[in-house]
């Protein structure tokens, strides 16, 4: 039976409200995204009926893609394309492990008769839950790239804001920042150990992704191909570009 990985992430009182003051203080440095195609997202639920809708009071809240207004629109999507919704939150800032299991575990119930997890944040709130929830969680929105400050708590889970989530075929590990070749397709076979040829202090970003996906039960996700990346879409967009840099560089 799936259950929250809660035993890992137990924080209490004062501690919560140190995280959630920490995190308060650094809003202005923040992660954009913008949601994915509706079409998308049900093509991530096919195959299941029950979903759990998670949202984000921090970034995806500031870029309109992950607020309450946000996740009451998915869910009414949603319903009217025969899922049903077990429930829904929105938390407070989904990229500290930490604040989302403190707050899903009184929702522990709904969160387990859900199939699947759909988040509306970016790429760092997404593996964030996965790192919680032992199901499947699909990414609602793309990163995009600012060229600027990010807003993320710093942890294991990093995202390389490439504009086009991945994060539903591996597990909720994000093969761009977890394997050192960035390869997307499954490892390059020189792993040794458990640990990366290339960073050999490093794990084998593949190798958490197919423990991660044996543990959900979608080792058959290793059997679809991604195409190629798009990278013109990790390039920030002229409306997003804030760093003094880039200021310097359009002058010239």
């Amino acid at each position: 039976m799936y259950r929250l990985r809660c035993a890992s992430f137990k924080p209490q009182g004062e501690r919560v409200r140190q995280i959630y003051r920490s995190l308060k203080s650094r809003r202005k440095a923040m992660i954009k995204s913008e949601q994915k195609p509706f079409e998308e997202i049900l093509d991530y639920l096919e195959g299941e009926d029950k979903v759990f809708i998670l949202g984000c009071d921090g970034c995806a809240q500031a870029s309109q893609t992950g607020g309450m207004p946000q996740v009451m629109e998915m869910k009414k999507l949603l319903e009217g394309a025969g899922k049903k919704v077990t429930g829904y939150s929105v938390i407070d800032f989904l990229c500290q492990k930490a604040l989302v299991a403190s707050r899903l575990r009184p929702l522990e119930d709904k969160v387990m008769k859900a199939d699947s997890l759909l988040a509306l944040t970016c790429g760092i709130g997404v593996q964030s839950v996965a790192a919680v929830v032992k199901k499947p969680v699909h990414p609602g929105c793309n990163t995009i790239s600012l060229g600027g400050s990010r807003g993320e708590w710093q942890g294991s889970e990093r995202c390389l804001e490439c504009g086009d989530c991945l994060l539903h075929y591996t597990g909720g590990i994000c093969p761009l920042t977890a394997c050192s070749k960035r390869l997307i397709n499954g490892p390059c076979g020189g792993a040794s150990n458990g640990k990366c040829e290339v960073t050999p202090e490093k794990p084998c970003g593949w190798e958490l992704i197919y423990a991660r996906l044996k543990e959900i039960g979608r080792l058959d996700q290793l059997k679809k191909f991604i195409p190629p990346k798009d990278y013109n879409k990790m390039r920030p967009r002229p409306e997003f570009l804030s760093t003094s840099l880039w200021a310097l560089e359009q002058r010239d």
